[in-house]
């Protein structure tokens, strides 16, 4: 009931345009994860353009290891397309999100909160899958397409303390990726793990890979 009052609350706070600009969006690829389905053998990857780009099979050396990242991707977006995904039961889902939201102008808390929602959805509809919530990364004034990207870069350790915070609450895993990818002195990319300091270079894929491995083994 909470998820249902959500889901309206958040589609009406917005414009009427952006809701259907985006619901359109999403719902054109709905037959991408029918075509795609998944099973409780496999593992998920939710989130936005850092897992866009294809399948992860052979990074992670499983067949079982399934992208459903769509670049771009939002909050809004990745709630509405959780059904299509949680009917196959997936083993594991690992959720990277809120990057595009604080493109928006969207609060940390608000971010919190929306990851929150999908986080208990997860827990609530397929209750063995485990989830994985992955910290955010900044983004570097060095990527001048998306400016809002770069206007609110600050934000980012702030909603990653949310979500240290709520995995505890959750009872779920939270994986530390910004210390690993962030400069400490600057609060941002590292230049061997991102040139335009929003999307990982080989390099970069590879450490990702190296990170996240323990948990996909962990059985």
């Amino acid at each position: 009931m909470k998820n249902w009052i959500w889901g309206i609350v958040w589609i009406c706070a917005g414009s009427v345009g952006f809701a259907q600009q985006y619901s359109a969006f999403y719902y054109q690829r709905e037959t991408l994860f029918e075509e795609l389905p998944v099973t409780s053998k496999d593992i998920v990857f939710l989130g936005n353009s850092i897992t866009n780009g294809g399948e992860w099979c052979e990074l992670f050396g499983s067949k079982h290891v399934k992208n459903r990242g769509i670049s771009g991707d939002v909050c809004m977006g990745v709630y509405e397309r959780l059904d299509a995904v949680l009917k196959g039961k997936p083993a594991k889902i690992f959720l990277l999100i809120g990057i595009n939201d604080v493109s928006r102008g969207t609060c940390a808390d608000t971010i919190v909160a929306r990851i929150g929602c999908i986080a208990r959805k997860i827990k609530k509809d397929s209750p063995k899958t485990e989830l994985y919530l992955q910290s955010i990364l900044p983004m570097t004034d060095h990527y001048q397409m998306f400016g809002n990207h770069t206007k609110h870069w600050q934000m980012v350790k702030v909603i990653n303390e949310g979500l240290m915070q709520l995995a505890a609450r959750e009872g779920v895993t939270y994986v530390d990726l910004y210390s690993h990818f962030v400069d400490p002195a600057t609060g941002k990319m590292q230049t061997e793990y991102s040139n335009d300091g929003l999307h990982l270079l080989g390099k970069g894929y590879v450490k990702w890979a190296e990170i996240l491995k323990p948990y996909i083994r962990k059985k």
